[in-house]
C-alpha cells in the first residue's frame, strides 16, 4: 500500500511494491502491468509520479515498453557467476535450463596476425573458426565464435561441438583446462547479431573475450573466444574480497 505520510517518495514506494510483485511471482514475465492511469486512480496519485517509478524500473530491465501496447514484465536475467570458468552447458544446466546449439559455420582457417597473437602461434598456422547460436530452452542467449589450434585439437568435426566444447576436450582429447582471462564489455548490436539474437538496431549486447589456458606448465592457449550475450537476458555476477 502507498503511505502519502512516509518519508520514501511515493514513486519509490510504487516501484518497491511492483519490484516485489515481480520477485514474488505474482507478476510473471510478459505479463501486461496495469496503465498509468489506472495505477494513478488506484493509488490517488499523478500519472508523473507512476510514470517516474515505471521509467526506474524499465531502466534496471525489470520491466519493458512496447509502443502502442503498454509496458510489460521482462523475463528474469540469467545470472553467471565470473569466479568459476564453466561452459555455457555447464552453466545453464546448473540452472536446471536445457542448452542447445546451432552451427552456423565450421571451417579451417589460417591465423591472422591478431589471432595468432592471442594464441602463441605462427601467422598462417591452421585454426579451426567455428560459430554457433546458443540457446537455453530454446530461447536464443548469445551467438559465439571461437579460434582454436588444429595442432593442439586434431581433426575436429562439427560433430565434435554440437555441445559442449570443453567436454569433448576433457573427456575426448584428456587435456585439462587451466583458467581464463575475459574481457567484459557493452557494445550495440552488429547486424548478425540483430539477426541471429532477435534483437533490434540499437540494442546493447553483452560483448565477452576470453583466452582460455590449459594446465600445463607454458599454460598454453586452447581458444579465443568472442561471445555477443543478449543484454536483456543476461548478468554477471562477481564477488570482491578487501
Amino acid at each position: 500500500m502507498i503511505d502519502k505520510n512516509s518519508p520514501l517518495p511515493i514513486y519509490y514506494q510504487l516501484e518497491e511494491e511492483i519490484r516485489l510483485l515481480i520477485q514474488t511471482e505474482k507478476l510473471s514475465p510478459g505479463e501486461l502491468l496495469p496503465s498509468e492511469r489506472e495505477y494513478a486512480e488506484r493509488y490517488n496519485i499523478s500519472r508523473m509520479t507512476v510514470r517516474q517509478a515505471i521509467n526506474n524500473l524499465a531502466a534496471e530491465g525489470l520491466l519493458y515498453r512496447q509502443k502502442g501496447r503498454g509496458t510489460f514484465v521482462s523475463e528474469k536475467k540469467f545470472e553467471q557467476d565470473l569466479q568459476g570458468l564453466t561452459s555455457f552447458s555447464e552453466d545453464m544446466r546448473a540452472r536446471g535450463l536445457t542448452p542447445s546449439n546451432k552451427l552456423l559455420s565450421f571451417q579451417t582457417l589460417h591465423a591472422n596476425e591478431r589471432i595468432a597473437e592471442l594464441l602463441r602461434l605462427n601467422k598462417n598456422d591452421e585454426v579451426y573458426e567455428i560459430k554457433r547460436i546458443r540457446y537455453a530452452n530454446e530461447s536464443p542467449v548469445a551467438v559465439e565464435t571461437i579460434y582454436t589450434p588444429k595442432h593442439l585439437v586434431g581433426n575436429l568435426t562439427d560433430a565434435n561441438v554440437v555441445e559442449s566444447f570443453y567436454k569433448y576436450i576433457e573427456t575426448n582429447l584428456n587435456l585439462n583446462i587451466s583458467y581464463g582471462d575475459q574481457m567484459i564489455e557493452s557494445v550495440l548490436a552488429n547486424e548478425f547479431e540483430i539477426e541471429n539474437l532477435h534483437v533490434k538496431a540499437g540494442d546493447p549486447v553483452l560483448l565477452i573475450q576470453r583466452i582460455t589456458y590449459l594446465s600445463d606448465e607454458n599454460a598454453t592457449p586452447l581458444e579465443y573466444v568472442k561471445s555477443a550475450y543478449r543484454a536483456d537476458k543476461y548478468k554477471f555476477k562477481l564477488q570482491m574480497r578487501r
